[in-house]
């Protein structure tokens, strides 16, 4: 059985999470991990917790840098002593859409960070055309964790392994013209979670449809293809992975 370490449960974009999880349990997922993004997607993560499948990450993503208040990172605070809570996530840096707002994410990320640390929690951490700022700040704190949605370079890969974090892998890696399928080629599945990103990034063959953590299959196979190993073996060593970071 499979985990899916990242993907968005929430009632905007699943009618019925029975169904989804359902779904996931007859295609070798039992666990998945629901990823808040900002104040309302982290109440509705804690709610999702009293599903035995699902544990919750909180956090407040970058994108919602001009947004959050104090209270927002109390609530998040207050709710880490939660059993099923087990990261904090998804924060990080974008510069996509944001790079305007790049000192107001700076310190939106180092609060978080800090909050890890004094918790001893694992960080889900998003970096989108922000690659140095982020290595940079996470070697200020002692924290490890997971680079959600990683699409780098080998020798961004290896500066993220060697600060022991490991590489979140999702449906990007199945689209044509990715060069992630190089990256991996190279790197020991021992630093390798998988995720869907749910309801995004959609693995072939089924872009174009909503995502959801049943597509963990589609990318255990992938990867399996890439590496020349059978998916009971990868099951065994990805799930070994997660337990090194999260306590689930």
């Amino acid at each position: 059985m499979f985990c899916d370490t990242h993907c968005h449960l929430f009632k905007e974009y699943y009618e019925d999470l029975n169904d989804i999880l359902k779904k996931a349990s007859l295609n070798q997922v039992n666990r998945m991990i629901n990823a808040g993004c900002d104040l309302k997607s982290n109440q509705e993560v804690l709610e999702t917790l009293k599903y035995n499948e699902v544990y919750g990450a909180l956090g407040i993503h970058p994108e919602d840098v001009l947004n959050y208040k104090e209270e927002d990172i109390k609530f998040i605070e207050e709710n880490l002593k939660c059993k099923k809570v087990v990261a904090i996530g998804e924060i990080g840096l974008d510069y996509h859409y944001g790079k305007e707002t790049r000192e107001e994410q700076i310190k939106l990320f180092e609060c978080q960070l800090a909050l890890a640390e004094k918790y001893h929690m694992p960080v889900v951490v998003h970096s989108r055309e922000a690659t140095e700022d982020t290595i940079e700040l996470l070697k200020k704190y002692n924290v490890k964790g997971v680079i959600h949605s990683f699409s780098g370079s080998l020798e961004v890969a290896n500066i993220y392994i060697k600060m022991g974090f490991l590489l979140g892998i999702n449906g990007v890696i199945t689209f044509k013209n990715c060069r992630l399928k190089e990256v991996i080629n190279n790197i020991d599945v021992h630093n390798l979670v998988l995720e869907t990103d749910s309801p995004y990034l959609t693995p072939v063959p089924f872009r174009g449809e909503k995502n959801d953590p049943s597509k963990i299959l589609n990318i255990a196979e992938f990867i399996c293809e890439i590496k020349n190993i059978d998916k009971k073996e990868l099951a065994k060593i990805t799930n070994e992975n997660i337990n090194r970071i999260f306590d689930i």
